[in-house]
């Protein structure tokens, strides 16, 4: 018998259809941890679902992955349901996944509290808070018109505050279309804009029912709304992000109410009781006001007026005085220094110049004459002393004693050995001159 041979599409193609027909895999719930996990924005998610001993491939395609209310991530422990399938390109197997949720931890709460997380950091919470108008007049309501919430309000309302009026938008409080007919509403009254404050609410139930009030879209329409915002969502200890974010939140439709409105009988009563300390006030103000008018009317000033200025008379004279006084003062500083400018300008003249100039003069050749008066003694009696040195230095002076000198042909002989016998010489005496010839030469003799 010959061995059939199949293809490897054939047998992919087999073990699909197996796969499918089964109907143990046909919904599979698994837990397990996410693995290999990378958001692809706007597309199908691919990743891996594994525990300590095995690991599946899973796809989550992007209408499913859509509709999670939480944020999957790296080694997170979630809950899936799914169908087990054949890829039959790969030849693997893989759970689509359909539906998942956080394991130990609710898909909402877990949804809710990232929510708050990512509207915290953006500070839709901790953002200015717009304060509600004192006496609003009209208030539009964001609930059902078939629910309790419509009716306390009304009631509260009229009984407080009945001139206000209510104008009721009505809108899903729960359900899939319920965020965007509580956005669409807040829409609306924006787009209105007569009314004067804004109330949300509805009544308990569970955070499945509260959830549309949880919704990112409504509460980022809450916080850019410009009228203010009362939200009453659930029961006292139920707070939804639309609690958060609105300007004031109550813990019931009643206080909602209440927070809006005020008593109208007391505000009433506080406009007489206003009205009446106004009254007093001006009453008493008037009472004041004549009592100084009388006595302003009995002043001195009034039936004596010139003893209003007989201060101001006396200041005046007192301040005339002073100018006076200090007029005197600066007309003596300012003739003295007149005359001071006076007398330089006088001793700078030309003929005060002159003056001085010839003063100067007649003691400069006073001065001058008396100098060479002593120049002239002085040298006199230089003069006088140099003759008497030049005397007592005189030949003729050692003459006048008996001495002579010789010459001949005009020189003065010094020596015998300058003359020769039979020369005519010149012998000079104080008192006259002796012309001689040589007879004989005697030369003295050395010792």
């Amino acid at each position: 018998m010959e061995q059939q041979y199949l293809t490897v599409t054939a047998l992919t193609k087999y073990l699909k259809r197996k796969f499918d027909a089964d109907p143990y895999l046909e919904r599979v719930y698994l837990t397990g941890e996410i693995s290999n996990f990378r958001l692809r924005p706007n597309a199908h998610q691919y990743f891996s679902l594994k525990d300590d001993g095995a690991k599946i491939s899973a796809i989550m395609f992007k209408s499913a992955f859509q509709k999670l209310k939480f944020q999957p991530k790296e080694g997170m422990k979630v809950l899936l349901v799914g169908r087990i399938s054949l890829y039959e390109s790969g030849g693997s197997y893989q759970i689509y996944v359909e539906h998942m949720e956080p394991d130990g931890v609710g898909a909402l709460y877990q949804a809710l509290a990232e929510l708050r997380e990512k509207l915290g950091k953006e500070g839709l919470f901790e953002g200015p808070k717009k304060i509600l108008p004192r006496y609003p007049k009209r208030i539009a309501v964001v609930t059902s018109p078939s629910g309790a919430v419509i009716r306390d309000i009304i009631t509260t309302v009229k009984r407080r505050y009945p001139i206000a009026q209510l104008v009721l938008f009505p809108t899903l409080v729960q359900g899939d279309q319920a965020a965007d007919d509580i956005v669409r509403n807040i829409h609306r009254i924006e787009e209105l804009g007569t009314f004067d404050t804004m109330i949300i609410g509805r009544g308990g139930g569970s955070i499945e029912d509260l959830w549309p009030f949880n919704e990112e879209r409504v509460a980022r329409a809450i916080y850019l709304a410009k009228t203010p915002v009362i939200s009453s969502v659930g029961h006292e200890t139920d707070v939804t992000i639309a609690d958060m974010v609105a300007d004031v939140r109550a813990a019931t439709p009643t206080a909602a109410a209440e927070l809006a409105v005020p008593v109208l009988n007391e505000e009433l009563l506080k406009i007489k009781d206003r009205q009446t300390r106004l009254e007093q006030s001006f009453l008493y103000q008037l009472q004041q006001k004549n009592e100084r008018y009388q006595r302003l009317k009995n002043s001195y000033v009034f039936k004596q007026p010139d003893r209003l200025y007989e201060g101001q008379t006396i200041k005046l004279d007192r301040i005339t005085q002073r100018l006076i006084q200090s007029m005197e003062t600066v007309y003596h500083q300012k003739q003295r220094t007149a005359q001071e400018i006076i007398a330089q300008f006088r001793q700078q003249t030309p003929q005060g110049q002159i003056r001085e100039g010839q003063q100067q003069l007649k003691y400069l050749s006073q001065s001058l004459h008396d100098r060479m008066e002593q120049y002239m003694k002085d040298k006199e009696k230089q003069f006088t002393s140099a003759v008497q040195q030049l005397d007592l230095l005189s030949p003729l002076k050692i003459m006048g004693r008996g001495y002579s000198y010789t010459t001949k042909e005009q020189q003065v002989i010094k020596s015998v050995n300058e003359l020769q016998p039979k020369e005519k010489i010149q012998i000079h005496y104080v008192d006259g001159i002796v012309d001689t010839v040589i007879e004989k030469i005697t030369p003295t003799e050395e010792e």
